[in-house]
């Protein structure tokens, strides 16, 4: 599944390919950023003020897959905001473009000093690098934003380490996010991104009960290892240039098969055929956990009030960021 990046003329350079003229010499914003959450960008803006200073550009050095992916392949990692998506979200944030490095064994077993000499200085030419306070790379992790900032002032550039954002007191993260969504907390994860959580997946024909039901349904398996808490919500969908608000259905369906999870998006005022279409839908609103109802009339009046509530959420202005 591919996104476009907006802007589309962001540049992306995949693995040690030669940079192009409008990243030479950068300074480099360095993590996973899965989710580019407000503490991702944090360090992020604190790169571009640090370029704009030195005169050169600001890019992300970001890896793909999720290192945790490659280090426990059994488990599947619930991601935020997956490559493509990703690099969408880092293009929004201002930078000059990305750079994408090939998380593979190769890039595991090269040392802290290896990956700072072979990598970010003599194959990218870094000239400032700023990075989250729990930022750690190299073999066994040696790497350390301590052992940045010595060796920057060692061999002579800045070195930024970005202190943690915190919600309500609590350190913004990845981690954290992931949780709130588990937890059907959309709201809180909203605050912590700065915009709503969302997915991209492609329109796969169902079993069409929700044309009979007078609620037709765009479906979505969404990616493996999403671990969104089943239930109802206010979602708003992405597609063509425009936006659509809607109430969508994540579960097993306990009233009618209780089977495989799949996203079920019913579109307010639309009508079409988005079969085979790729969407972006923005989870705004928890409305009510998933429930079997004791007949189909009980389902219809539920989804009525649903649908109800969610069109008074999505009327409101979004409020995430804070």
């Amino acid at each position: 599944m591919s996104c476009s990046v907006d802007p589309p003329d962001f540049p992306i350079v995949a693995g040690l390919a030669p940079l192009p003229p409008a990243l030479l010499r950068p300074v480099l914003a360095i993590g996973n950023f899965d989710g580019v959450h407000r503490g991702h960008l944090a360090v992020i803006e604190a790169a571009r003020r640090m370029a704009r200073d030195l005169g050169r550009p600001a890019a992300a050095l970001t890896f793909e897959p999720h290192p945790r992916s490659f280090f426990q392949p059994d488990r599947t990692l619930f991601r935020l905001t997956p490559g493509p998506r990703k690099l969408v979200h880092l293009a929004r944030a201002g930078l000059d473009g990305a750079i994408v490095l090939p998380f593979d064994a190769a890039l595991a077993a090269i040392t802290a000093e290896d990956f700072l000499s072979d990598i970010l200085i003599d194959h990218l030419g870094v000239t400032g690098i700023v990075v989250g306070f729990d930022f750690h790379f190299g073999r066994g992790r040696a790497g350390s934003p301590a052992f940045l900032a010595a060796e920057g002032a060692r061999l002579g550039f800045p070195v930024a380490v970005v202190e943690p954002m915190r919600d309500e007191g609590d350190p913004i993260s990845s981690t954290a996010i992931r949780n709130a969504l588990a937890a059907g907390q959309v709201g809180h994860a909203a605050h912590m991104l700065g915009r709503a959580w969302s997915v991209d997946g492609t329109v796969v024909h169902g079993e069409k009960r929700g044309r009979l039901l007078g609620y037709p349904t765009a479906n979505i398996v969404l990616p493996p290892g999403t671990e969104l808490a089943f239930g109802i919500y206010a979602v708003r969908v992405h597609f063509d240039g425009a936006a659509h608000d809607g109430v969508a259905s994540y579960g097993r369906r306990p009233t009618f098969d209780n089977g495989a999870a799949l996203l079920e998006v019913h579109l307010f005022d639309f009508s079409g055929d988005l079969y085979g279409r790729t969407l972006e839908v923005a989870f705004h609103a928890y409305l009510r956990p998933e429930l079997k109802f004791d007949s189909v009339d009980a389902l219809i009046v539920q989804m009525d009030a649903d649908s109800a509530a969610a069109r008074e959420i999505l009327a409101q202005p979004e409020r995430f960021s804070g």
